[in-house]
Order: structure tokens, then sequence, then C-alpha cells
């Protein structure tokens, strides 16, 4: 989710500003590749309606060759690798880098010794005088060792007594001296490929970026950014910098994790994700119903107020309301019931006839075939009651199948209760039709020494000689039990004891079925 929220906002802001906004796939970290995870983002990227300008084309492939459409190509990083190895060399020749020959056995001890020490071990000026590099080895030594060794870097030569002053265009104003940081790797001779610093800075000069918005995890890494553009001498063409706050777990505090999401029964990612490491698979957005119009309204309010009333936006409204100055600096707490309340609004917001199309295919899944008009009268009837399309067969499917079993109406105060058809409407104690033991499970044979043969005549009578508009007028005239018969039919009808009106499922089912069904009922009851 957060780096989707990342893509939309840079996608806003590129849009607000007749800018074009880039996919760039940063794949030069080798040992945290994760096959498929591009295909992914291209995918969820495509679901959301973030199209890239550049970087990927109209069959959502990246292209590898510049072109006029694309003319930065190609746009993954691990095919532009010829590239860094050369800005890297270049800063050592100007003295603003330097070869590393340290082992990690030798960086391991000198991060022991340090704390043996009480101190923390940084690779900066204090102590890399003490370390294998080209500042401390003789000329012929650095040059038998570029030759023979494999697993040299290239580090970042750290000014010493500085304070850079930058920019964050969500954050304001920020002031880091270089006393407190490191030496970061630029470049890794291992697998000839550069860092994130090196790759992002680089590409992002030759692609012409002008605003880089990218999450709050990267802010410690400006003071090395800004660093790195005036080593090169890019002051000038170096872009403005904006870093989001955190999405946030919805109880406590702490980063939102996909553990966050299995502990409370939400997903994460915006699509289903398999590991291919695992194979463990984790919820998507889109397998779980979510309509991708509401998951980006959701994300855009992630961090970002509009300053008005309005909640829901088109994707073309929000580039027209979206501003960076309306960005929070502190990290935004996800809200699991609000991701409902977004995507009920949007369903709501959808036509009838969109609706039933959507609904056909999960009917089918169930082996019923329903006309189109029936099935958009249907969603008319109900689509106040549900968040998902697949909410619609929850709570009408007594409008397609005849119930095979039937739900307790009520039960003993303080006695465990099954759940209801209607999840939003719970099982009232004190309305009771008959009781049960609160261990039995309710199924028609374990009910029938609790029916009430007088109620299911009285209510059997009134289905037969009323018509459904006229049913209560019918009952009352007759001095039956208004209540209590009405439970019986809803029953018999729908087999749950609470949920769509009766007049409403007998003008879809038609009388003659209404009638069979309350029969059934009493075959079953007994």
């Amino acid at each position: 989710m957060g780096g989707v929220r990342t893509a939309l906002y840079n996608y806003l802001y590129a849009k607000q500003h007749g800018g074009d906004f880039i996919l760039r796939i940063e794949d030069t970290d080798s040992g945290r590749f994760v096959p498929g995870a591009e295909g992914y983002i291209i995918e969820a990227l495509r679901w959301c309606g973030i199209c890239p300008d550049e970087g990927v084309d109209e069959n959502g492939k990246v292209v590898e060759t510049p072109s006029e459409r694309h003319p930065h190509a190609p746009y993954r990083q691990s095919q532009r690798r010829h590239l860094y190895r050369e800005y890297a060399e270049r800063l050592v020749a100007e003295g603003k880098a330097y070869y590393a020959f340290d082992t990690a056995e030798e960086l391991e001890k000198a991060r022991a010794d340090s704390e043996a020490r009480g101190e923390t071990f940084i690779y900066n000026h204090l102590t890399r005088g003490n370390l294998r590099n080209s500042l401390t080895l003789p000329a012929d030594e650095v040059k038998k060792l570029l030759a023979e060794r494999t697993d040299w870097t290239v580090r970042f030569k750290m000014p010493e007594g500085r304070v850079v002053e930058m920019d964050d265009l969500i954050r304001g104003h920020v002031s880091v001296d270089t006393a407190t940081l490191d030496d970061k790797v630029l470049w890794k001779r291992a697998d000839e490929l550069p860092t994130y610093h090196l790759a992002n800075i680089v590409d992002d000069h030759l692609m012409e970026i002008t605003e880089v918005i990218r999450g709050e995890e990267w802010l410690p890494s400006l003071p090395l950014h800004y660093l790195l553009y005036e080593a090169f001498g890019w002051q000038d063409t170096q872009p403005r910098f904006a870093h989001l706050p955190l999405l946030l777990k919805p109880v406590g505090n702490g980063k939102l994790s996909k553990r966050d999401g299995d502990k409370m029964g939400f997903p994460v990612f915006p699509l289903r994700w398999t590991s291919p490491a695992t194979g463990e698979t984790s919820r998507g957005y889109r397998e779980d119903g979510y309509f991708p119009d509401a998951f980006v309204n959701l994300l855009a309010m992630l961090g970002w107020n509009p300053g008005t009333e309005q909640e829901l936006f088109t994707l073309p409204e929000l580039v027209q309301a979206f501003s960076l100055d309306k960005v929070s600096k502190s990290g935004a707490k996800f809200n699991p019931d609000k991701a409902k309340w977004f995507n009920r609004e949007y369903l709501r917001k959808r036509s009838d006839k969109e609706l039933a199309a959507l609904f056909l295919p999960v009917l089918a899944e169930k082996g019923i075939q329903a006309k189109p008009e029936f099935v958009e009268g249907v969603v008319a009837l109900t689509k106040e009651r549900v968040t998902f399309v697949q909410d619609f067969w929850t709570v009408a499917s007594c409008l397609f199948i005849a119930p095979s079993q039937f739900e307790k109406y009520g039960v003993k105060a303080g006695a465990a209760s099954e759940k209801p058809v209607d999840p939003n409407r719970p099982v009232d104690p004190r309305a009771k039709v008959w009781d049960d033991s609160a261990t039995a499970p309710f199924l028609a044979k374990d009910v029938d020494k609790f029916y009430k043969a007088d109620i299911y005549e009285n209510a059997l009578e009134a289905m037969q000689a009323a018509e459904p508009e006229q049913l209560e007028d019918y009952i009352r005239e007759k001095g039956m039990p208004m209540g209590k018969v009405m439970n019986c039919i809803r029953l018999g009808l729908s087999g749950a004891a609470s949920g769509l009106g009766i007049a409403d499922i007998l003008r879809f089912i038609g009388k003659e079925e209404g009638v069979a069904r309350m029969r059934y009922m009493k075959e079953r009851l007994g």
C-alpha cells in the first residue's frame, strides 16, 4: 500500500503540473531481488489506473530502447549498469570517492572493537584512515587489489566540517552535520552494480527528473544525495525532494505491516501476492473485492487532506485538488473500516446495470443462470445493504434459491448465537419465537420440538389468501399474532430471521414459489 500511495502522489503531482510520471525499475540490489516483483508492480499500477508516461509501453512491458515516447530508455537499472561505474570512477578520480578493500570480517572486527570501547562504529573521516582503502594504501597495492580482488567497493568521501542545508517540500528546511554521516558505498565490484544512492542520482539527472516524491524512510539519505549532486556539479538541475509520512498500523504506533493485516483481517497489498521464496500468499485489495477507484481514493486520503469536507474524489478530481502543501508530516493511521466505507460508497455510485454485470459471474460460479434484468432488480433492491459485489449473494441468495435449512430467530439472553444473514443487524434476544440450547447447532432437525403449529398454519393461510402488500392487513383482520406470523413467513421464504422484506422477496420469487417454500419448511420442521 505504501508503495502504491507513493506512486499515486507522484502521478498526481506530475499531472497537476503538466509533467510526466516515470516508472523506473530499481533492481540494483541483487541481494533483495524478488522474481515476479517487476510484473506485479506494473500490473498493480495498471489496475489502479496510475499509468506512467514513460517506462512502460501499452502492453505493460518495460521499454528497453530509446524512442520518441520513451527517450530515456532503458528504464530497468540493471540494464543501465554500464553507466554507473563511469560516474563512480569519475568521483574517485576527482578525490570525492575512494576504493575500499575491507572484507566483511575486517569490518565486523572494527565494529566489535568500537563496541568494546563503548562506541558505535561509523566508516567516516575518523575511521577511514585506519582501514584498507585507496586513501591509506600505496598506489601500486591499490592497483594490484583492483585487478585481483572482486569484493571491493567505491565509497563516497564524506566532506568534513560541513553542515548540509536542505529543503523538503513537505518538511521544510533541514540541516545535517556531516560529522554524523558515514561514507556510503556507491558501487560494488562483486556484482558490478551501484547502490540506490548512486543509481538514483545519476538516473534522475539523465532522465531530467524535477521532483522526487518518496517515503519517509529515505529522509536520512537526503544529505548524501545533496552532496552527490554537488560533487557532480549538477546543483542547477537538482530535483526537489518530498518525503511522505509513514502508513501506521490501525492500533498503537509503528509502521503498517503485513502482520497487522493478517491479525486484523485486511489486506496490505494492492493485488494478491505469493512469495516465490516461501510460497506464502498475501491477500490483495483487488481479490478481496475492492474497486480500484475506491482503493485509490482511500490511499490518497492517507496523509493528505484537501482542506474541505469532500472525501470522494475521482482520479481527475484528485489531480486538480492534490497539493504537497496539504500532505501531513506525521504518520497516517490506517483504518480498515474506513477502507470498507470507501468501497461501499463507490459501489453505490455504480449503476444497477454495471453492478449486475459484476454479480453475474458470482452467480455463475454457484451454478445459477439468471437473466440480467432480474439481477439488475436484485442489486437495485439490495445495494444499500452491501459493501462488496460478493455481498449481494449473502444478502439476496434467497431470491435465487430456496433455503434448505433455517436459522433460529432468537436465543436466550446471554447465549451464543449463529451469525444472522445480515451481519449489520444483530439478533435481538427479546424477540423470540422459540428458544434453543446455546450449545445445539441450529438446523431444521433441531427445532421441530420448539415449532408452534398454530403459527405455521396462520402463516400459511395468510400467504395463500393475501397478496404480499396486503399480508399485514390480513393478519391483523384475522387476529393472528403479527410478529410471530411474519417471522414465520420470513423464515420459510429466506431461511433467516432477518434480512430482506417479505413483500420484496415475494415480488421476486412469486407467490406460488413462496407457498412452496412454506410447505417445505413445514416438512423440515415437522
